[in-house]
């Protein structure tokens, strides 16, 4: 397996990147043009922090099993958008084994077989919708999000909605908290019932 390029390894992470203690390791490159990127380094071609084969990053993270195996905890993969590095993902679980927790922080906005190759994998989806209306979530992003609601269907019928937290932010500039009761309508609609709402805080608050 190659390496790929991180922006950040985060220890000791407690109910901030799901279930339990965990160990947040973050990816470089997304696909995605946020307005307001929480993580710029993910897109910038000098924000490279290292780069990490599967083997180098459990040996790295494996001094904190007591801690995961205690509290059900594990590791989440974030960045930058972690389903671009699904075959990295699927390495890594060959190396850590069943006992570990893996979620990933993910916009969802990736080819659909990157969702399909993991779903044997992944125990938990931390999913970043932004917003449900394709002209709020394109002027935001950049991009449609035809394949991010393509892409929850069909972890929802794969049985996965009980996995699955929705965050959906209010960004100011963007939408409004009726666009976001909107979203979380159509959200419970599909089969979501953990959702994490919030605000986003910019340099002009």
């Amino acid at each position: 397996m190659k390496a790929v390029p991180l922006i950040g390894i985060a220890r000791h992470r407690l109910s901030i990147d799901g279930e339990g203690v965990t160990t947040l390791v973050a990816f470089h490159g997304c696909p995605l043009r946020c307005q307001y990127c929480l993580n710029p380094a993910s897109l910038q071609p000098d924000g490279v922090w290292k780069d990490y084969d599967c083997a180098k990053l459990y040996e790295r993270v494996r001094q904190d099993e007591l801690y995961f195996l205690a509290s059900c905890g594990g590791v989440t993969f974030g960045g930058g958008e972690p389903l671009l590095q699904s075959e990295f993902i699927r390495g890594f679980r060959y190396f850590c084994g069943p006992e570990w927790r893996i979620t990933v922080e993910t916009s969802l906005n990736v080819p659909p077989q990157n969702i399909e190759e993991l779903i044997p994998i992944v125990d938990s989806y931390i999913v970043d919708i932004k917003d449900i209306n394709q002209d709020i979530y394109q002027r935001y992003t950049g991009q449609s999000n035809e394949r991010v609601i393509q892409n929850l269907r069909y972890l929802i019928e794969q049985g996965k909605s009980e996995q699955i937290i929705v965050r959906t932010p209010l960004i100011p500039a963007y939408n409004t908290e009726k666009d976001v009761d909107h979203s979380i309508e159509r959200l419970k609609e599909m089969g979501i019932t953990q959702f994490d709402r919030f605000t986003y805080k910019t340099l002009e608050d």
